[in-house]
């Protein structure tokens, strides 16, 4: 008996090792000296909150990794399900939505953990709305709401909620939310991304104007998604589903920004340094013999460092990352097979672009769907610019959206742009429109651009916020969710009929019905046409 507890006790991690395990691949950590004091005398308790609204994608295996980190230092661990706060983000998550994303969450996020070997006994699951709608947290909410500056609440939710030109007061609330969670979830510790640090500051700086404790803040980079920027789950091509099919994993992976040599903005990298590595404590690159055989990494460094010197390929380290990352999904799209699953996936996440057709013979059927997320817009890259054959009025332009090969666009722009102003930028592109022949060259595409409405008429091309990647995807504020039509029929008039709408602010915002243009970057805007149109 006395040589197992002696046994246990070698083998329970001591303090220090508990705070490295805690820490370990985190970005920045706010009160290192109270953790190190709480691992000294008991169990740090920690809390990760994630809103409901879009569907959870492959970068959330990140904080789950995490998570299996925090419980192997004996942490307690509380997962909240933050319901209303998806709808005070600019009602991302609509309210008669909202139990059925809830739901999805709790069943997809278990099915991850499940998946990493992650004991579910071990964590307490919590709903936002379980304690937010009580009277002593609603009293609190507005005891806060007393001191809190507007400046200070709009500063706090600047990274995390959706940031718009007249901002809703429910977005100003939802910092002082995510604060008040901390005291009433009885935490020692909020763990989330970067992106949420003025959030913590906020909770660090008034929590204890209401004579509640200042807590410890964990944080996690920000992990970047596979076209070079941060991973979304407005940006289709930036991320892998958590349902997706096998073959949707390989044709997303082979097309991620994966340069030979290049370890910055790497997605396929930085999910292999916080995912992969951390559950294995080892990664294999899979490869032929004739280049090397499979090799064995022990330790992420001497990986990069070979990806760096190019001694690990591109092609080897997507098909090596595949190969695990598949393994991940299998469980988690088995238990998602399942009949009962799969109606709440297509309830929660409805696919606003499939009107239900009308029955044969019925008059006064339901009208069409017209709403923006049908519409294909993205970024692109203008490549190359030359004169029309045919035509003195156009350019005909090579455009690069993220697809293997550019688009064939024909702009009437001779006469409003330059041509070497067009060369290498950023543009907007709708490119789902049927392609059609333009005095003999077929043009798969529509730069959009802001118009005067006076004359002499002034065109300025759309410009997306500076560090857009092309292809990444612009939507309207409101409808990231929505699955744009593979094309737009030209007699249901579906551009034509959203077009009369678009709209640019007095802040040269490009709008629909006073909804911004977004990027996960920002705002979609141009330079100076006030009140112009968009076409």
């Amino acid at each position: 008996m006395q040589r197992a507890e002696a046994a246990a006790m070698e083998a329970a991690p001591s303090p220090q090792e508990k705070y490295q395990l805690i820490t370990r691949n985190l970005q920045e950590v706010l009160g290192e000296d109270k953790l190190s004091a709480i691992l000294k005398e008991r169990e740090v308790k920690i809390y990760w909150g994630t809103a409901t609204t879009g569907k959870p994608h492959v970068a959330y295996f990140v904080p789950m990794s995490k998570i299996a980190d925090f419980l192997k230092a004996g942490c307690e661990v509380t997962i909240l399900f933050a319901d209303l706060h998806a709808y005070l983000d600019n009602m991302k998550a609509p309210w008669e939505l909202l139990e059925l994303r809830t739901r999805y969450y709790e069943n997809v996020i278990k099915a991850m953990l499940e998946s990493i070997g992650v004991p579910l006994e071990k964590l307490k699951f919590v709903r936002g709305t379980d304690y937010q709608l009580s009277k002593e947290y609603t009293l609190d909410v507005y005891r806060l709401s007393s001191v809190v500056t507007q400046h200070d609440a709009k500063k706090a939710g600047a990274e995390v909620v959706k940031q718009v030109e007249h901002p809703l007061l429910s977005g100003l609330l939802y910092p002082g939310l995510q604060a008040l969670d901390e005291e009433y979830l009885k935490v020692d510790a909020q763990f989330g991304g970067v992106d949420q640090r003025k959030i913590f500051t906020f909770a660090e700086k008034y929590l204890p104007s209401l004579g509640y404790a200042k807590r410890i803040h964990l944080m996690n980079p920000m992990v970047p998604g596979l076209t070079g920027s941060k991973m979304s789950s407005s940006e289709e091509d930036s991320k892998i589903d958590l349902l997706d099919r096998k073959e949707d994993v390989k044709k997303k992976l082979k097309k991620a920004f994966c340069e030979p040599g290049n370890v910055e903005n790497n997605g396929v990298l930085s999910f292999i340094k916080h995912v992969l590595f951390p559950l294995k404590s080892e990664f294999v690159i899979l490869r032929e013999e004739k280049w090397g055989g499979n090799k064995t990494y022990t330790d992420y460094e001497a990986l990069e460092k070979d990806f760096a010197e190019q001694v690990v390929h591109p092609g080897d380290l997507k098909n090596s990352v595949e190969v695990a990352l598949n393994k991940l999904l299998d469980p988690i799209r088995e238990k998602f097979n399942s009949p009962e699953l799969k109606k709440l996936t297509n309830a929660a996440y409805p696919n606003p672009s499939k009107a239900k057709p009308a029955e044969k013979g019925t008059k006064n059927s339901e009208p069409e769907n017209v709403i923006p997320s049908r519409l294909d817009i993205r970024v692109g890259k203008v490549i190359s610019v030359e004169k029309h054959p045919d035509a003195d009025s156009l350019y005909v332009e090579k455009i690069d959206v993220g697809e293997p090969e550019p688009r064939t666009v024909v702009s009437g722009l001779v006469q409003f742009v330059p041509k070497e102003q067009l060369q290498d930028r950023l543009v907007v592109l709708l490119c789902n429109l049927k392609p059609q022949k333009m005095r003999g060259v077929e043009s798969q595409g529509m730069v959009l651009c802001a118009s005067s409405l006076g004359e002499p008429r002034q065109v300025e091309p759309l410009d997306p916020p500076a560090g857009c990647c092309a292809g990444e995807r612009v939507y309207v504020e409101g409808y990231e969710d929505g699955e744009p039509d593979d094309e737009l029929k030209p007699k249901k008039k579906v551009f034509e009929k959203l077009q009369a709408d678009f709209r640019i602010s007095e802040d040269c915002v490009a709008q629909w019905k006073q909804r911004d243009f977004l990027t996960k970057l920002g705002s979609v805007s141009c330079k100076s046409l006030k009140g112009g149109s968009i076409s």
